[in-house]
């Protein structure tokens, strides 16, 4: 008689869940590094070319992309606005460092 050792018991199922979860917080926290790390690069360009750091039409194509993906995909769009509304005060506020240097 043989035993099925990969069986999951529902404590280590949760687990393996968990480590899924955390996976992707890492990927969702590398992700945001590399958009900060972008809109580093765009404050630079914005001072060497004289852009002023504001581009309000910029923010409302970004808001309604993520509107539209929250659309397609049934995550909630209050939610999404106020994600996008936080990670774009952050890229904001790195910008006006970079260009203020």
């Amino acid at each position: 008689m043989t035993t099925d050792t990969t069986v999951l018991v529902p404590a280590d199922e949760l687990e393996a869940l968990r480590a899924q979860l955390d996976a992707t917080d890492v990927e969702l926290l590398d992700a945001l590094r590399r958009r900060i790390g972008i809109c580093v690069d765009i404050a630079v360009h914005k001072r060497e070319h004289g852009v002023p750091m504001m581009q309000p039409h910029r923010i409302g194509i970004v808001q309604r992309r993520a509107a539209d993906f929250g659309l397609l995909h049934g995550i909630d769009l209050d939610f999404l606005r106020n994600l996008y509304d936080l990670i774009i005060a952050e890229t904001c506020r790195v910008e006006d460092e970079v260009i203020g240097a």
